[in-house]
């Protein structure tokens, strides 16, 4: 029989391969952890799967541990981060909470602490993302933004985004043509309205990020039964 891992998923982000083999293994009790050691991996995988938390070296090479969580909150993701550190200065402290961070801990530390800081933020986290899957793409209706699978940030209109919305809010239910004027297009226009920017949409991306369902209408894409 299948079992269901309900283990919070961590992604742990250390280019020190011996230091991160000996955190996952005492992480890996209580997270399903995902290692990435570069920025660039990491931003990938954060913009492309749910994570519970995340722990963040701030020493990276190429893109740096402060520059990879500027970027994951500029693409709107409230995930918890705790930045980890072996600048111990105010300054360094601070720079690494402005960049969005919720906490850090000084390198080396105690992974009973490491583990207890997790615990708070995870108690204290914002509400989660509200990111949408479709496929290899991710929908944020917050940012009113689509993401790539390559991480390109593709900026949407309000009714695009509308649009969106709708459709992801019911991932398995066929909109018709009607439904969706009335919701999206409340003040007015034609059924080809809606034709019209299913089409921008999927300019923007790709053509199966909107099915059409023949003779009934759209549903949002990203692979049904």
């Amino acid at each position: 029989m299948m079992t269901t891992d309900r283990r919070a998923r961590l992604l742990y982000v250390e280019d020190e391969l011996e230091a991160a083999e000996i955190a996952i293994e005492v992480l890996d009790e209580h997270y399903r952890v995902d290692h990435a050691a570069t920025g660039e991996r990491a931003l990938e995988w954060a913009l492309q799967r749910r994570y519970d938390v995340m722990v963040i070296d701030r020493r990276l090479p190429g893109m740096s541990g402060t520059e990879l969580i500027e970027r994951i909150r500029v693409a709107r993701l409230e995930t918890p981060i705790l930045m980890l550190t072996a600048l111990g200065t105010v300054d360094d402290r601070v720079t690494g909470l402005d960049s969005g961070a919720d906490d850090y801990l000084l390198k080396p530390f105690d992974f009973t602490e490491l583990l207890a800081r997790l615990r708070a933020l995870r108690r204290g986290s914002r509400a989660p993302s509200d990111r949408r899957e479709l496929g290899e793409w991710i929908y944020s209706p917050a940012a009113q933004a689509l993401y790539s699978p390559t991480m390109r940030r593709v900026a949407l209109t309000a009714k695009e985004s509308d649009l969106l919305e709708l459709l992801t809010s019911s991932p398995d239910h066929v909109f018709s043509r009607a439904e969706i004027l009335a919701e999206v297009f409340p003040e007015g226009g034609s059924l080809n309205t809606v034709d019209t920017y299913v089409h921008y949409v999927r300019r923007k991306s790709t053509p199966g990020l909107i099915e059409t369902v023949r003779a009934r209408g759209y549903r949002s894409g990203g692979g049904h039964d």
